[in-house]
């Protein structure tokens, strides 16, 4: 009997145990293990979130748009918070709507061929005197809507000057600040805080200084005095609306001019 049942279990079963073993190791040779390693604990330095570049670290033509001769450096990112460093050849630059705070000497030095500059909408509070001075073929300029209390001095070739929307004082505008500009043709000074006219020189065409704190005007202001022989025929234009002063009280301070002040009368 003991036989028969190890005949049995070597013809049936034996069979059956060999074949589950030989299919373990083809499946073991199909997805063998691996062991993965750790990799170390540790900070890859060129992983680390880089820092954007400041606007005057730079190149001038690649932060602003550089096109024979002229300039751009409007509403600028990342902010402009100085005047970039100009190619040799620039004659307009129109940096507009950036956040500089001052112009230096330095920004425009040796620059002979700027014609135009325009840095309207800015934060600009300080100039330095001589910062346009030394620019002899400078014809615009351009400082509206800044914060400006005083006026550096000009060059002497402008035919228009802008300073609209600033905070000037008559201390900050010198009397004669505009006495050797013979070319000047259009004077903006609106919306200061100018409580006197300063010296307007002949070549004047036109001049804006309403919204300021003038109260009053002499004989002298536009014309020489009272005279019917002296007539200035190029003032076209002269705003005064917006200030306290009674044009009406004045009747000789126009006599020279082509048309009436625009301003308060009654």
């Amino acid at each position: 009997m003991m036989q028969l049942r190890t005949l049995i279990f070597t013809s049936v079963m034996l069979p059956w145990i060999l074949s589950s073993a030989a299919k373990d190791e083809y499946m073991e040779a199909r997805n063998p293990t691996t062991d993965i390693a750790s990799s170390p604990d540790y900070e890859d330095p060129d992983s680390s979130p880089t820092v954007p570049p400041k606007a005057d670290e730079m190149p001038t033509c690649l932060l602003c748009v550089c096109l024979s001769g002229s300039v751009y450096c409007e509403d600028v990112s990342p902010e402009m918070s100085t005047v970039p460093a100009l190619p040799k050849e620039t004659a307009y630059l129109y940096a507009r709507f950036n956040k500089i705070t001052k112009i230096s000497n330095r920004d425009f030095e040796d620059m002979v061929t700027l014609r135009r500059i325009d840095l309207s909408v800015n934060l600009i509070a300080e100039i330095d005197d001589g910062a346009f001075s030394k620019l002899p073929h400078l014809e615009e300029l351009s400082l509206a809507e800044n914060r400006l209390i005083k006026l550096p001095t000009l060059p002497t070739k402008l035919v228009s000057f802008n300073a609209n929307f600033n905070r000037l004082r008559s201390p900050g505008v010198k009397a004669n600040a505009f006495k050797k500009l013979t070319r000047l043709a259009y004077l903006y000074l609106g919306n200061n805080e100018l409580k006197t006219v300063p010296h307007l020189p002949e070549s004047l065409q036109v001049v804006h200084l309403h919204n300021n704190k003038i109260s009053t005007i002499t004989d002298e202001t536009f014309c020489k005095g009272n005279t019917s022989y002296y007539i200035r025929p190029n003032m076209a234009e002269v705003r005064l609306d917006g200030n306290p002063v009674k044009l009406s009280k004045y009747p000789h301070s126009f006599i020279c001019l082509h048309t009436l002040p625009i301003g308060w009368y009654n």
